[in-house]
């Protein structure tokens, strides 16, 4: 089989878009990207940001994006419409809904626009940890499908075993990429922003109903730091602040192996004890 007829990728499979009437896009959900409740929420963020690039009027490249997860997705076709509802001079504005059967899903804002030369600084520092050579491969158990996507290398908290025992914080450190490998792009980081798994599972030492209510990400980096990543791995970091009444924080960062910090990312997860 030659490079032309060669099968997509599954990642960019899960994320193709058709053209439809009245300026919707058309896609499905993927049963390589299943989660325990509905699609992987990163694929979903990804073909929300898929949307905007692919839309004619698009500027620029995204700078942020935040996505209120309403519903769980059936298996099956969904659309996802976007509109531009502001463009500036340097920046542009986005209202996103994704729907079934004319009922909304999921909703999505995003910033997307055009990267000017200035003054720039990184404050936070990158973690310091062993290479991915140096640390063994251990993903999510075999029920989780979307996991298998990805080779994950756990620095610190990986997943706990089932009954393992209270964790005294909340911290998962791992490096992380697409398998099989794919050149980084703009879905790709943001599907990768999401690939930490509940941080409650890990205090509470056992799995838990959860679902993430609302998920953003903010690009730090442009589509040439992007590109530069390659294939390779990134580091990602994250953490709660509180768990109370039902709901907790995440924040993370992703990292590339060169240093630049790519994203920052922040979601309002649901949980049930």
């Amino acid at each position: 089989m030659t490079e032309i007829d060669a099968p997509p990728h599954p990642f960019d499979a899960a994320i193709a878009l058709t053209p439809v009437a009245d300026g919707r896009m058309r896609s499905r959900t993927r049963p390589e990207y299943a989660n325990m409740v509905g699609p992987f929420g990163g694929i979903t963020a990804a073909a929300l940001v898929q949307a905007v690039q692919r839309h004619p009027d698009r500027l620029g490249d995204p700078i942020s994006l935040t996505v209120n997860y309403a519903a769980p997705i059936a298996e099956g076709d969904f659309d996802i419409t976007a509109r531009a509802v502001r463009t500036n001079r340097t920046n542009q504005h986005w209202l996103l809904d994704l729907t079934q059967d004319g009922v909304v899903t999921t909703t999505a804002t995003a910033v997307f626009g055009v990267h000017r030369d200035t003054w720039s600084d990184t404050e936070l520092d990158m973690p310091r940890v062993p290479s991915p050579d140096a640390v063994p491969l251990r993903g999510f158990p075999d029920f989780i499908a979307w996991a298998r996507n990805y080779e994950m290398r756990f620095v610190e908290g990986a997943v706990p075993d089932q009954d393992a025992g209270e964790h005294p914080d909340s911290t998962t450190t791992l490096w992380v990429r697409d398998a099989p490998a794919r050149p980084l792009d703009f879905p790709a980081l943001t599907a990768l922003c999401d690939v930490f798994y509940p941080r409650v599972f890990l205090r509470r030492g056992r799995y838990m109903a959860a679902g993430t209510v609302s998920f953003t990400v903010y690009f730090h980096a442009d589509a040439e730091e992007i590109a530069a990543q390659g294939d390779d791995y990134v580091l990602g970091t994250a953490r709660a602040h509180r768990f109370s009444r039902g709901y907790f924080d995440q924040t993370a960062q992703m990292w590339g192996r060169n240093g630049t910090l790519l994203a920052t990312t922040h979601q309002l997860v649901y949980f049930k004890d």
